[in-house]
């Protein structure tokens, strides 16, 4: 397995940074047709690889490490203070940061601005600075507890004006939270995810809360960031998980390249983060929590991570680079053709010009991932067509932040206008989508997929957990070749079954998705097949929910099978009942009001196209089309 991820390095390698300029580089964006016809080409491509679980870093590219820097990880592990590794016969030098981070990374202008006028602004809500109980104690909405204790806001802040017109808002602001949380304590302003990415960012903004003219903060703030770095070494390895536990190893080897007499703790923290980072990420490179915020924060966290490396001035390990690669591929297969990405694991439609400055900032050209077995998120493509289909189970409780019971749900863009989509925003809740909808916006009916019963296919649970429900996904992806003779390209076949309703209802959910080459149309299919040979008697509700994009416009047509769509730029879709439903009785077409939520996390009304009915215990079969007229 290790030879064989080395080979895929190289390879990888050789494409991204040794390939001469319009041979194998590849724009991050563009609407040429040779580069269209690229990328689907490798879109098409599938490796007949063997997975594992997940990637294993240190067999991939090993640290490099001799045996002096083996006992001293090893002690300062066991507790020696650094400073006796380091330089034993001298005092421990006063804290401070020894370097000046360049992040090629941007922040959100308007945030920033927000700050400024002093409000904090998240998820499109505003709340006054002044109002705000900065206790780690005290419970906030997800989404405003993270960027106070995270200290995200200082991005926001360096990008919305002149250093020296933000360092005065920055040392305010810092002062506060410091006076309410003097010392590590309980509370989720210590939680090893917010303390880690919390001390990433006081290292990595130092000029804007060390070099103002608040002669008192600068001691407090040195102390608090010696505190935690200690803090988080002893918490970080044991106490994290996911996204979390990387945080905070990430932010230990920060401290140790940019505090006074670092290197053991560098060495430490590096060591533990390459290993961390295998478990956080499947080997087709898509995070385990399958949520594309969490693959930009992965993304954004390893970029500022190696730029602290830059500034130290110390080589960086290898490893980072290689996972960093693995990241975007599996970011690039969520765009739509507007660059934004699609509303899945209960975030909302990120916007293209935030995806784009991450993409910008890691300097990485490549292609959208093609085979997606852990990440499970299938990208079909014909001309201006793109269709996602999530075809993989659910994460699992350790990697889990907001999970949605979304298997076999689907999203599909014609060009820049958003046809079908899901509601997402789960995650954002708590700003300008009501706090009392989020559980709903995570259940299976918030999602464009089979409803049985009403029932959830995965068990949605409190803070953000899952639980029982779809366990196995078997998925068969195919090109169909066409053999007539015509110059249409050939048709992209994915065909998917969860066993998330067996339990309950004895039935299995298959769905059949068929894009056209030229992406004029999209064929489905929901079949609903017994688990045992006789199946249950009877009739069970259902319902296959079909929701539309922001500005959609629905007709039901005349003999309530089918309507028209349009888009707000013109384009027109015609969606089809087909056939006979086998198995089901009373089956009906109708539109209903939905909620999509964009990135910023404000919520639009929408519609929904819903088909509905009885469908026997022993099975059914739905078919359904969506052709583009015009």
């Amino acid at each position: 397995m290790a030879s064989l991820f080395r080979e895929h390095d190289e390879e990888r390698a050789e494409e991204l940074h040794g390939a001469p300029s319009g041979q194998g580089a590849l724009p991050l964006t563009g609407t040429d047709e040779p580069q269209r016809e690229v990328e689907q080409e490798a879109e098409q491509a599938n490796d007949n690889v063997e997975p594992s679980r997940a990637l294993a870093l240190t067999d991939v590219i090993a640290p490099r490490s001799g045996a002096g820097e083996t006992l001293i990880r090893m002690a300062y592990k066991m507790g020696v203070p650094g400073h006796a590794l380091a330089a034993p016969f001298r005092r421990p030098p006063a804290i401070r940061v020894t370097a000046t981070v360049e992040s090629p990374l941007s922040g959100d202008r308007a945030a920033g601005t927000a700050l400024r006028a002093g409000h904090f602004l998240v998820h499109g809500a505003k709340l006054p600075i002044a109002q705000l109980d900065f206790d780690g104690g005290t419970r906030l909405s997800r989404g405003l507890e993270r960027v106070v204790h995270s200290f995200s806001w200082l991005r926001d802040l360096a990008a919305s004006a002149p250093r020296e017109d933000c360092i005065g808002v920055a040392e305010r602001i810092t002062g506060t939270w410091l006076a309410a949380n003097p010392s590590p304590a309980k509370g989720v302003a210590w939680e090893v995810e917010h303390t880690g990415l919390r001390l990433m960012a006081w290292l990595v903004h130092a000029p804007l809360v060390l070099s103002g003219q608040d002669e008192k903060l600068k001691p407090r703030l040195l102390k608090a960031i010696g505190e935690t770095a200690a803090w988080l070494d002893r918490k970080a390895p044991r106490d994290g998980a996911g996204f979390g536990q990387v945080a905070g190893l990430a932010a230990v080897t920060a401290a140790g390249l940019l505090l006074p007499e670092g290197r053991p703790r560098r060495l430490y923290g590096e060591s533990a983060l390459i290993k961390t980072l295998g478990d956080l990420v499947g080997e087709d490179g898509g995070v385990l929590s399958r949520c594309p915020e969490a693959q930009m924060q992965a993304i954004a966290l390893i970029t500022d991570l190696i730029a602290c490396y830059e500034a130290a001035e110390v080589e960086i390990p290898q490893a980072l680079f290689v996972m960093r690669e693995l990241l975007v591929p599996p970011l690039l297969s969520l765009r739509h053709r507007d660059g934004g990405l699609g509303n899945w694991q209960g975030q909302g439609a990120i916007a293209a010009d935030r995806v784009a400055a991450l993409l910008a900032a890691t300097g990485i050209r490549t292609r959208p991932l093609a085979d997606v077995q852990h990440w499970g998120f299938h990208r079909l493509r014909g001309g201006e067509t793109v269709v996602q289909f999530d075809a993989a189970p659910p994460p699992r409780a350790r990697h889990v932040r907001t999970g949605c019971a979304s298997t076999l749900a689907f999203e599909m863009s014609d060009g820049p206008a958003r046809l079908i989509v899901n509601c997402g925003g789960a995650a954002l809740a708590g700003g300008q989508v009501p706090a009392r909808i989020g559980q709903s916006l995570r259940a299976t009916a918030a999602h464009s997929t089979l409803v049985l019963d009403n029932a959830n296919s995965t068990a949605v649970l409190l803070h953000g957990k899952l639980g029982k429900g779809a366990e196995t996904v078997e998925v068969d992806s195919r090109i169909i070749k066409r053999s007539n003779g015509t110059s249409e390209r050939d048709a992209t076949r994915v065909e998917a079954s969860h066993d998330g309703y067996a339990a309950r209802f004895g039935l299995t959910h298959q769905r059949v998705l068929t894009l056209r080459g030229d992406g004029s149309e999209l064929a489905g299919e929901d079949i609903l097949l017994p688990v045992s040979r006789k199946g249950k008697r009877g009739k069970i509700g259902f319902a296959i929910r079909f929701h539309l994009g922001r500005g959609v416009e629905a007709h039901i047509s005349e003999d309530g099978r089918g309507a028209s769509l349009l888009t707000p730029d013109g384009r027109l879709w015609q969606f089809r009942l087909r056939g006979d439903a086998a198995g089901a009785k009373d089956v009906k077409l109708g539109c209903e009001d939905s909620l999509w939520v964009d990135g910023e996390g404000r919520p639009h009304a929408t519609e929904q196209l819903v088909i509905e009915g009885m469908t026997s215990r022993g099975g059914g079969q739905f078919s359904w089309l969506l052709k583009k007229m015009g």
